[in-house]
């Protein structure tokens, strides 16, 4: 019995060990990825702001990042940098809920019933082909200058990759792994919850993460409409008033939150699929 419980306290704080090993070996992946997705930008940024200090470029069309980062400090201490911003992202999150519910439904029918997809998805297929600006008219006629109108564009350009990803990713599920549910005789509801979702998922979460970025994409057109806030104003002002420095201090506001927003999604889908056995989770370097 005191050799058995030796062994066991000696073989607790190896497992722990052992467990402890490949946490710490992730988050140095995850830190180093971060590191060097950071590279490239911070690198071309320090390049320019150099040419501009050495005389090589006068930055008045192109402004380096100290003059950027005044603007952003000028915009931050008026209050309009958060005005803007919240504006935008409450704009996109409206946009993009309504574009991923009808995307994700109209994907399931169409995806699930061959006649639905037949009767549907050429007319979808058509209307994918439309560029966003060209909706903004009839937008405006339908729905007036203000908030609806927005929205509705941004929901257009989210609800074509969802509905694509998802309708894609059911077409798709192996047909061997649904007759295995079908010999251990799953019922409808386990036969979804076991079998179709699982399969689905790592396309839908995909398709999320397109339909996000086109909705960062369709907001700038939507706040062309008349708006009198967003990021997508500060555009329009800069161009307008000859402000290249606030041109590009809204576009890099742009790639920040739009690069948090696809993380979230990512960082709040990932426990959905922790069950999947892929390459990139065995990457080691």
């Amino acid at each position: 019995m005191t050799a058995d419980a030796d062994t066991l306290r000696i073989a607790a704080p190896a497992q722990a060990g052992a467990s402890g090993r490949p946490r710490r070996k992730e988050g140095r992946r995850r830190w180093r990825g971060v590191a060097l997705g950071l590279a490239g930008p911070v690198a071309a940024a320090a390049g320019w702001e150099l040419a501009v200090r050495a005389g090589l470029s006068d930055g008045r069309l192109v402004p380096p990042p100290s003059r950027i980062a005044e603007t952003f400090a000028d915009l931050a201490a008026t209050g309009e940098l958060a005005r803007h911003t919240v504006a935008t992202v409450l704009r996109v999150a409206a946009g993009f809920g309504l574009g991923a519910l009808a995307g994700t439904l109209m994907g399931a029918i169409a995806g699930h019933s061959g006649l639905a997809r037949s009767l549907v998805d050429p007319t979808l297929q058509a209307l994918r082909a439309i560029p966003s600006i060209a909706w903004v008219p009839l937008f405006i006629l339908w729905l007036g200058i203000f908030e609806a109108s927005k929205v509705a564009l941004i929901a257009v350009g989210v609800f074509f990759p969802v509905y694509l990803g998802v309708m894609g990713a059911i077409l798709s599920v192996d047909r061997k792994i649904v007759e295995v549910g079908r010999i251990f005789r799953l019922s409808g509801p386990a036969m979804v919850r076991r079998i179709l979702l699982p399969a689905v998922l790592p396309g839908y979460v995909v398709s999320l993460r397109a339909g996000l970025g086109l909705g960062w994409m369709f907001v700038v057109a939507a706040e062309f409409m008349g708006a009198s806030e967003g990021l997508g104003y500060l555009l329009v002002d800069g161009q307008q008033l000859g402000k290249p420095a606030e041109i590009v201090a809204a576009i890099v506001a742009f790639a920040v939150i739009g690069k948090t927003t696809d993380w979230l999604l990512v960082a709040a889908t990932a426990p959905f699929l922790r069950w999947e056995d892929v390459v990139a989770q065995g990457e080691t370097g």
